[in-house]
This record gives C-alpha cells, structure tokens and sequence, in this order.
C-alpha cells in the first residue's frame, strides 16, 4: 500500500509538471519568433547569459544568443542590446565576452548596454525593468529557454516577445535532454517567484 501510494504520488507530481509546461508553452505561443519575418520591432533586445569557457570565450550557447542579437539590431529589429549575465564575481565574467562579441560583429559601443547581475531569468527581466526602465523588448535565447522567460517578463509588466535561437539537433542530445529536464523544474520555480515579487 504504502509503495502504491509514492508512486501515486511521483506520477501527480509529473503530471503537473507536465501539464504546467504544456500550458505556458501554449501561452507564450504567440510570442515566440524563429525567423526575423514576423517578429515585432522593439527599442531593445534582451540576451540572456550563459556559460564561457575558462580562457573567457563565449560558449558557443552564449556565442549564439549574442549573434542572435547581432542579427536583430542589424536589421534593424532593435536600437539596443542589453547583455545580461553572471558578473558578480571578479573570476567569472559572462558579460564582457558578450559585449566584445557584439562588437567584433559591427554593433557600436552606444547600442549596448550591459547588466553584470543577471544571475537567473528573473533577476535579468526585473533588473531589465527596475534598473534600465525597460518596457517592451525582445528576448534572446534558445527555444527551450523562451517560454519561461517570456512568462516571467509578462508576469513582472513587460511586454515582450522571444526570437528563438535553434537548440535540438544543434548542441548535444544529451546536453540538450538535461537542459529541458531542468526548465521543468524552474519553470515552476518561476511561477512561485513571479506570483509573490512581480
């Protein structure tokens, strides 16, 4: 009995998980881009950190997100980049290799600007809008990722929509599996934070 009831209780747990992914995925539908056509202009575009190697050179989940950004200024999508990332430590730097990237392919020092304390999803949409009075913008990061992050903007007042960089098939499979995996369970975690700070 007692086993009947964990396992009860693991599969109530999956499927509301499940059914929570299913629903801001669906949600965040509308606002989610993969090609330039259609997306919407916004005054600034939003780029999410990610990891660097240790000789400080983007990883290339980094390096894609900023080239996304790259493309959107140049076409004039956007007037701005913020590049938002983990600099709180003076050994760890995921902004300034954003920045330089950005640099090397043709957008000028003026457009961009920089938050050192992006540390999660959330602290870069509420610094974004706190910090930088940012209103409306175009998030930057692989497709797995946007849903959660344009939950959270929503859900903190901005308004938003996502240009998704291609993920499966492009880095690991397996890396890729253990991405999703995690997103579940920060997702929830982003419906929880969102509920009691927005």
């Amino acid at each position: 009995m007692g086993l009947r009831w964990v396992g009860g209780a693991i599969a109530l747990v999956l499927l509301t998980l499940l059914l929570v992914t299913v629903l801001v995925n669906y949600a965040t539908g509308s606002r989610r881009f993969k090609t330039l056509g259609l997306l919407p202009a916004r005054p600034v575009a939003i780029i999410f950190g990610a990891g660097v190697w240790e000789d400080g050179t983007p990883s290339p989940m980094l390096a894609d997100r900023v080239l996304a950004g790259v493309e959107l200024y140049q076409q004039g999508k956007v007037e701005r980049l913020l590049m938002s990332g983990d600099h709180q430590n003076p050994d760890y730097n995921e902004v300034d290799p954003m920045i330089q990237l950005a640099r090397e392919s043709g957008v000028p020092e003026a457009a961009i600007l920089s938050d050192r304390l992006g540390l999660s999803t959330y602290d870069t949409c509420r610094r974004a809008r706190d910090h930088y009075g940012i209103r409306q913008a175009i998030l930057v990061s692989q497709r797995y990722h946007l849903p959660r992050a344009i939950y959270i903007a929503q859900r903190l007042g901005l308004d938003v929509m996502g240009y998704g960089v291609a993920d499966w098939g492009v880095y690991r499979y397996r890396s890729m599996l253990s991405y999703q995996l995690r997103e579940v369970i920060a997702l929830c975690k982003a419906i929880a934070q969102t509920r009691s700070h927005a």
